[in-house]
């Protein structure tokens, strides 16, 4: 993730501060700037996959197994009777 970011803020930066970096000619019509800007979507894409698949390994099997505890806490609640109250109400 921090390598996207980095893309991103190195980015900006050639585009506030160098301008004439991404102004040059690849092929054609497109740009430096315009080829590393479309490469934005790519750094994007690749960043949001990781991002479910760390999510899926690592973070919804904790969610999963926490979820079954809270339910199967509940369910031994509900069977156990409620104890008698010792005061009564005021």
């Amino acid at each position: 993730m921090s390598i996207s970011v980095g893309g991103f803020l190195l980015f900006v930066l050639l585009s506030s501060f160098l301008p004439d970096v991404l102004n040059q000619p690849l092929f054609g019509h497109v740009t430096l700037g315009l080829a590393l800007g479309v490469g934005q979507f790519a750094v994007m894409a690749v960043t949001a996959w990781r991002y479910t698949v760390h999510m899926d390994r690592r973070i919804d099997p904790i969610a999963d197994r926490l979820r079954a505890g809270m339910h199967r806490d509940e369910a031994q609640r509900a069977r156990v009777p409620q104890q008698q109250r010792r005061f009564g109400a005021w």
